[in-house]
């Protein structure tokens, strides 16, 4: 007799499945939600380490306007950019719009696109 009982999934076996697109954006928008959780307190002690001094603030925009220091911002714009752009396209599904199969691939889809654009635009900005 087969077992019925839920099992546990690794994070293996997830990347191995052929999940919908719908599904790797909602996937993505929690984990863009988690990292940006994680990231705030290291954020706002760096405002708090800026404001405590001219000499410190001074610093961290040496810091900040190095290569790794662009790098760094751009991977936190992306995903402050990426849980805008889904927050945005769950607000559109609350208020009906994208709720069938295909038009809420196409809404992912766009998202998606929309998300790289602005992230593209972001990196031009900061290295320019």
């Amino acid at each position: 007799m087969k077992d019925k009982r839920p099992r546990n999934i690794s994070p293996g076996d997830i990347m191995a499945m052929q999940l919908p697109i719908t599904a790797k954006a909602s996937i993505l928008h929690r984990i863009s939600g988690v990292l940006l959780f994680l990231l705030m307190p290291v954020l706002l002690w760096l405002l708090d380490f800026s404001l405590s001094s001219e000499q410190n603030f001074l610093q961290l925009k040496s810091v900040l306007d190095g290569s790794v220091g662009k790098l760094a911002t751009l991977f936190a714009m992306a995903f402050l950019i990426y849980h805008f752009c889904a927050g945005i396209r769950h607000l559109l599904m609350d208020l009906g719009y994208g709720e069938e199969k295909e038009s809420g691939k196409q809404g992912a889809v766009a998202m998606m696109v929309v998300t790289a654009i602005l992230v593209a635009l972001t990196g031009v900005w900061l290295w320019l």
